[in-house]
């Protein structure tokens, strides 16, 4: 069994040894892997660093550079490069735990057994060792990341390791030119033919970074309105019984703000439910009022 590891990067030369000791580490398991490096334009040492890991030849490492064209184009690459039956994608600035591969290798068969799922989702540590969020309600519960985010509220960044046969099915989707999408737009597509095996165990750490796109959320947004409206007119046309009504609420002031941003002309037939109808109309006037000021 294969493991393609995928990993964006952009100037990120101070990160990137971590995230390879860790990969040498977790090669006693004896799960075979590759390390597909896309590197994203960067102006530092990132090329040289990548040689001289390449050449210790301990890590099947195969190393791209392309043009600054943003972290989701890179890993729509990534992906149509790895040759691995499993495919997990790993931040730059993040390493796997010392026994990841080990948890990976366990549930694998799980996956590979159970057509209905597209992968198995881990949790994730801060570099403290504390679970990015919150953990899985039911350990090995059959879910989906819009389920879990919208109707249970699991906050946190978790860990998706793909069968890579589906996960070649679909791409990042970008609009416009922008150069970056969350990845929750792909997942709720892939929730709609397949679902998530949740394992209330971490296989990789990391916490927010100044330069991240998490850490300058706000930026983000203003420089991708158009991905992150079709994003929310997307969730507000879908059945949303049973999402939490914070959920609810935050996604209708959202799709007010990036349609402002972007100019989008309010269109009821995208809203599905009477409900939300209603919520946007009421929320409207002072959404617009805070967009302006945002």
């Amino acid at each position: 069994m294969k493991l393609s590891i995928l990993t964006a990067t952009y100037n990120r030369v101070r990160h990137l040894p971590k995230l390879y000791e860790s990969i040498k580490k977790n090669l006693k398991y004896g799960l075979v892997c590759e390390w597909i490096i896309i590197d994203d334009g960067s102006t530092d040492k990132t090329r040289e660093l990548v040689q001289g890991f390449i050449d210790e030849d301990i890590v099947n490492i195969k190393y791209f550079y392309q043009e600054n064209n943003g972290k989701m184009a890179a890993i729509n690459k990534a992906v149509k490069l790895a040759t691995g039956e499993l495919i997990v994608d790993c931040d730059s600035d993040d390493y796997f735990t010392d026994n990841a591969f080990e948890k990976i290798s366990e549930n694998a068969d799980k996956l590979f057994n159970n057509k209905e799922l597209y992968g198995l989702l881990f949790l994730k540590e801060e570099d403290n060792g504390t679970i990015s969020g919150k953990y899985f309600k039911k350990q090995e519960e059959t879910t989906t990341m819009f389920d879990l985010y919208f109707k249970e509220d699991i906050q946190g960044e978790k860990i998706i390791v793909f069968n890579s046969t589906i996960r070649k099915l679909f791409s990042h989707q970008l609009e416009k030119n922008e150069k970056f999408i969350t990845e929750a737009r792909m997942y709720h597509k892939m929730d709609e033919k397949y679902k998530l095996l949740a394992i209330n165990e971490a296989i990789e750490q990391g916490s927010y970074i100044d330069d991240g796109y998490t850490k300058n959320i706000s930026k983000t947004f203003k420089q991708a309105p158009y991905g992150y409206y079709m994003y929310f007119k997307e969730i507000l046309k879908k059945d949303m019984k049973n999402v939490l009504w914070s959920k609810r609420l935050y996604v209708i002031k959202h799709y007010i703000l990036f349609g402002y941003l972007t100019k989008n002309k309010f269109d009821a037939s995208v809203i599905k439910s009477r409900l939300n109808k209603f919520l946007y109309r009421i929320l409207y006037l002072p959404g617009i009022i805070k967009s302006k000021k945002f």
